[in-house]
């Protein structure tokens, strides 16, 4: 019985003497001023093309998912840096910062299937390049284009998927899971903390941050392998928006931010964080924030040139998915017919033959919705 009292009193002995250091911890003068100089930046260059889109708000479906990418930047420098200065709120700030980091993900998703032409349009294509890869002729490769293979190590678990609805699905909630369990990861973070056993940075059995760490890994990896399998499919579809360069900003930002802040803790357990930099801010999570402050500042530099607004501004009024009667005008620099404005004003209707009424050349058309061509390089329904 005594020796439980002296451990409890030794381990509230512990948790007075680390609470102490935190409260009179201030980080040095120079990394407080260099991370506040990034953060800065990254808050105007972010709100520069914040209100950039904004002023150009002319396509909702897209710029709506658009800007909750965009605002994980400042997010991301605001959350870094409070964590900076004040080491003790360290731990909620990371769970903050963690789930608005889901919520982008699931943001920079929608925002794909938003270029797309929306969900529905998204499932038709792919249905649509699934059964013209299984129309095709074996000596053409036919099969291959309609079917995602899988990259290593996964074609060791997976078999190919063949491009249809249920790809779709699986690659949603690839993203979604993500979210779902991001946000029960950190509620479990806070319980472990009150308690005072998630132990954040600590490579530790009998802490809670290892096995957070692992659970989030593999969520984060599938969701990621989601987008990029994701990406392959329809980069071709997605040409116009030069997806590559932002799958790369996007995946930088997440991917490597969060196998940073558990390399910086490894390395600190193992003792091999000898860095100036690591010495003087003494905190693993101080380090990762002092570091993250700085690559917002350059991510928001590479925003203004990825997610830019112009393409938006030179859009002519909102959009609304109608059918544009004017669009070839606009680019030859005709006169405009009179007649044509009339129509254009109207809303657009199409009739679509039933798929149970036969023709009279004896053929049935069997599907209730047909893909129709404009001018101008968009597919509407």
């Amino acid at each position: 019985m005594q020796g439980i009292i002296s451990i409890s009193s030794s381990s509230e002995h512990l948790n007075r003497v680390i609470h102490g250091l935190f409260s009179n911890y201030s980080p040095p003068v120079w990394a407080t001023l260099v991370a506040g100089v990034f953060v800065v930046v990254s808050l105007t260059l972010s709100m520069y093309l914040l209100f950039e889109h904004l002023s150009a708000y002319k396509n909702p479906e897209e710029q709506k998912f658009l800007i909750g990418v965009i605002l994980m930047v400042p997010c991301y420098a605001v959350e870094s840096f409070v964590s900076l200065v004040h080491p003790a709120v360290s731990v909620h700030i990371g769970i903050l910062r963690d789930c608005y980091e889901s919520f982008a993900m699931y943001c920079f998703g929608r925002y794909l299937v938003a270029c797309l032409g929306g969900e529905e349009r998204a499932i038709l294509f792919m249905e649509r390049e699934g059964r013209a890869a299984s129309k095709m002729p074996l000596l053409e490769h036919g099969s291959e284009k309609g079917v995602v293979k899988h990259l290593f190590p996964m074609n060791y678990f997976l078999k190919p998927w063949k491009l249809g609805q249920w790809v779709y699905q699986v690659i949603k909630f690839g993203i979604v899971q993500y979210m779902i369990i991001k946000a029960l990861t950190a509620i479990s973070a806070v319980i472990l903390e009150a308690f005072d056993v998630y132990c954040e940075g600590d490579f530790k059995w009998n802490c809670g941050y290892p096995y957070v760490a692992v659970v989030l890994n593999f969520s984060q990896s599938w969701a990621l392998y989601c987008l990029v399998q994701f990406y392959a499919i329809t980069k071709n579809e997605l040409a116009h928006i030069k997806p590559l360069y932002k799958f790369l900003t996007f995946k930088s930002i997440v991917f490597l931010t969060w196998w940073q802040g558990v390399a910086i803790a490894l390395l600190c357990s193992l003792g091999l964080f000898r860095s100036p930099i690591a010495e003087a801010l003494q905190f693993k999570s101080s380090i990762q924030d002092f570091i993250i402050c700085m690559e917002m500042g350059v991510a928001s530099a590479v925003h203004l040139y990825v997610f830019p607004a112009k393409p938006y501004e030179l859009m002519g009024e909102r959009y609304t998915g109608a059918v544009a009667v004017l669009g070839d005008y606009v680019s030859a620099d005709l006169p405009v017919d009179p007649e044509e404005v009339r129509d254009s004003e109207r809303p657009t209707k199409l009739r679509l033959p039933q798929p149970d009424i036969d023709t009279k050349s004896g053929m049935t058309i069997r599907e209730s919705v047909k893909d129709v061509f404009i001018g101008g390089g968009e597919y509407h329904s």
